[in-house]
């Protein structure tokens, strides 16, 4: 099991926009599909985008889709996830998480096996 770690949260007024970044301290998450989920006080967890291995191929989110973009560098082993024109009901914690699944159809129901201890993002003005 991989310790994943995300940063880059924080505190933004509607319509701003945020960088998340998720990396291993122990391991290059390069060979590992990444999902980015979040989380609201009372909802239950929805996965918000995911990038395979290699970065060709991504998905989104219906809320998120134009105004996230996630993208990986396999250099560095990080992963990132740009957040643009951010909402009040982008507010959650944000969680990544590897595993071995592709990006398609209902990526987010698949056991990602390793997570991180997320990060808060509130929208508010």
């Amino acid at each position: 099991q991989l310790h994943l770690v995300e940063s880059g949260g924080g505190l933004v007024q509607p319509g701003g926009s945020l960088r998340l970044s998720c990396a291993s301290s122990e391991f290059n998450l390069g060979y590992y599909t990444i999902g980015w989920f979040r989380q609201a006080p009372g909802q239950e967890r929805e996965g918000v985008s995911c990038i395979n291995y290699s970065g060709e191929s991504t998905n989104y989110a219906d809320s998120v889709k134009g105004r996230f973009t996630v993208s990986r560098n396999n250099t560095n082993g990080a992963i990132y996830l740009q957040m643009n024109n951010l909402k009040p009901d982008d507010t959650a914690v944000y969680y990544c998480a590897a595993g071995y699944y592709y990006c398609t159809g209902n990526w987010a129901d698949n056991p990602f096996g390793s997570w991180g201890q997320g990060t808060q993002v509130t929208v508010s003005s």
